[in-house]
């Protein structure tokens, strides 16, 4: 998507920054704590990431920010499940990040892209071996799928951009997102 707006997926792992950067120039979204993880928080601040605070009082103003970088053209990417998965399903869009989109007059220029994200283990792995969730040691994690002997894929599945005035609100985009997000996801 080469317009300003939001690229929306299911998230799996640490990985799918790395692999959806590869496809485009986006801008990814993370939570602050990211910013402080060995590896991935260097990578992120020099990827110009934005980040933000989980705190319901700040959400205006991070909203603010949002709408502040599509101003400018930026193409954000966020992950509306709110963590990552084992990759065996897609968990429901939460339509927070979204409420940025509808801010003011922009809305009409505005465009997301949902992707779906799938991933195929090494042969002879567990199918979540990319999979990053729940209390995992991030640096063991790291260590595990650098040193397999052989790999395995990531499938990004770009879908349809679609534009942000088609919806009445930050619910029904979500849902629509998450709804198309989830029909071509194969695990």
């Amino acid at each position: 998507m080469q317009t300003a707006g939001a690229v929306v997926a299911n998230h799996v792992s640490w990985l799918d920054i790395f692999a959806m950067n590869a496809q485009q120039r986006i801008f990814f979204v993370a939570k602050f704590e990211v910013k402080k993880w060995f590896g991935v928080g260097i990578l992120a601040k020099t990827t110009n990431a934005v980040f933000i605070k989980r705190d319901p009082r700040l959400a205006r103003a991070q909203q603010e920010l949002f709408a502040s970088r599509f101003q400018r053209g930026d193409t954000l990417l966020f992950f509306p499940e709110g963590t990552s998965t084992d990759g065996m399903q897609v968990l429901p869009f939460k339509s927070t990040l979204f409420a940025s989109l509808f801010q003011g007059d922009q809305t009409n220029g505005l465009m997301v892209q949902p992707v779906t994200v799938n991933y195929e283990a090494p042969p002879g792995e567990d199918a979540r071996f990319y999979g990053f969730w729940g209390r995992m040691s991030f640096r063991d994690h790291i260590f595990k799928v650098i040193s397999i002997p052989e790999g395995g894929s990531v499938e990004l599945i770009y879908h349809r951009p679609v534009q942000v005035a088609q919806f009445s609100n930050r619910k029904e985009l979500a849902r629509y997102c998450e709804e198309t997000v989830r029909a071509a996801h194969v695990n």
